[in-house]
């Protein structure tokens, strides 16, 4: 097994890579992504197309999620796949351009949430076998920086574009950053080695080091895997983030209840920027706090934030308070996108890591699909403020059950190595 040491000019590449990749396709997205509503309504489309929209897209991300997590645990080769995710998820993007109705624009995003679903499990475990397990955290804060740093990129073109042009333009012009991904994805990226493999391999063997304490305990370890392989400490963390995604709906709903409330569409992309400013500084220093904290604890904080910013956007007392809500928005997502991820990773055996990823991945999506559903009836039905209330108060449960699953596994933890006599910690 290299040492960190070793393993360092190989992790720093990919990282890098990934970061790179992760700052052009983000451009891309974000450039399109924060006029759709306006787009839509130009269409003759609202709120529950909207929702319509992006719960069939986070549907079908969500079984490819779950597809993509088991197939990353059974192949050698990951990169062509998170290849070929980029290079369709920008192929469709510019095909905005000339929609003339809400279901082209449900065909377009419908290919591009495939495309990622297919691309995410094995692009974060190759992240994972570059880096060491204490600087998981740091890894994906990284790239989660770089990702929202495309997102300021990404609306700040878009503003520029409407400025002077059209929404169709931004569409457009968003091929450019896209077919930039690609190319580095293409080039830049590195199989990373499988090294989990030769562990299993030593294990069956009893080799480790002719040692026949060790081997004894490697078997014990393999037959103890073999029975926990995603243990009960994992599934409620996952119920507790599934239960914050039903709340979790579609951005889109943030910017849609921006223009309720006065914010003129034009102004749409800076909305966009103002949360992924925060994103981007906070994403990194989140990922690295977390490798010396609880994650659950970063987490938790995340999803209160989180409630914070939805019962503002509820109450809607002025425009200024929503451009703060959506500057404080970011402090969440940089709380929780990389810390979760990272989470997930700790709680399972290094060989079945996309089986895990691809399972969170697939139940929140379905959750989100629920969330985007739920709110757009919602609002139809009771009004604007409603599903945010609503979003708020399942966020806060959301933060005390995962508080409650990091009790319960240091509990479950303590009695496994007591009744084994391992060792701790």
């Amino acid at each position: 097994m290299p040492s960190p040491a070793e393993r360092e000019p190989s992790a720093a590449r990919n990282i890098y890579a990934f970061g790179i990749t992760s700052f052009l396709n983000d451009t891309a997205t974000e450039m399109a992504y924060w006029v759709l509503p306006a787009f839509l309504a130009s269409l003759g489309a609202g709120p529950a197309q909207l929702g319509l929209i992006e719960g069939v897209a986070e549907s079908v991300a969500s079984f490819a999620k779950l597809f993509s997590g088991y197939l990353t645990d059974r192949i050698d080769r990951r990169k062509p796949v998170v290849v070929a995710g980029y290079f369709v998820a920008n192929a469709v993007k510019p095909l905005l351009a000339i929609a003339t109705s809400w279901w082209h624009i449900l065909l377009i995003r419908f290919s591009d949430r495939l495309a990622k679903g297919v691309r995410g499990a094995p692009r974060d475990v190759m992240v994972a076998e570059s880096v060491p397990k204490n600087r998981l955290g740091s890894a994906y804060g990284l790239i989660q920086s770089m990702d929202s740093a495309g997102a300021i990129a990404g609306p700040l073109a878009a503003l520029v574009l409407l400025s002077r042009f059209g929404i169709r333009s931004v569409f457009w012009a968003a091929a450019i950053p896209g077919a930039l991904c690609v190319l580095v994805a293409l080039l830049g990226i590195h199989e990373t080695k499988r090294a989990h493999g030769k562990d299993s391999a030593e294990e069956k063997s009893g080799s480790s080091e002719g040692k026949p304490s060790e081997a004894s305990s490697g078997a014990f370890a393999n037959r103890v895997g073999a029975s926990v392989k995603l243990p009960a400490n994992f599934y409620l963390v996952l119920v507790a983030v599934t239960l914050f995604s039903v709340g979790n709906s579609s951005d889109m709903f943030l910017v849609l209840r921006a223009q309720n409330v006065g914010i003129r569409v034009a102004l749409a992309p800076l909305l966009g920027l103002v949360f992924n400013i925060t994103y981007t500084l906070a994403s990194w220093p989140a990922g690295w706090f977390s490798d010396h904290v609880s994650r659950r604890l970063v987490a938790s904080v995340g999803y209160v934030i989180f409630a914070a910013v939805y019962f503002v956007f509820g109450r809607a007392p002025s425009t200024l308070a929503i451009w703060i809500a959506m500057a404080v928005y970011g402090f969440y997502n940089a709380l929780t996108q990389p810390v979760l991820k990272a989470l997930v990773i700790d709680a399972v055996e290094e060989n079945i890591r996309g089986r895990a990823l691809g399972i969170y991945f697939f139940v929140t999506s379905v959750a989100t699909l629920a969330a985007s559903l739920i709110t757009g009836q919602l609002w139809k039905h009771f009004g604007a403020r409603s599903p945010f209330y609503f979003s708020a108060a399942l966020a806060l449960a959301a933060a005390g059950l995962l508080q409650g699953a990091g009790r319960t596994g240091k509990n479950r933890k303590s009695r496994l190595t007591q009744a084994h006599g391992l060792p701790g910690g």
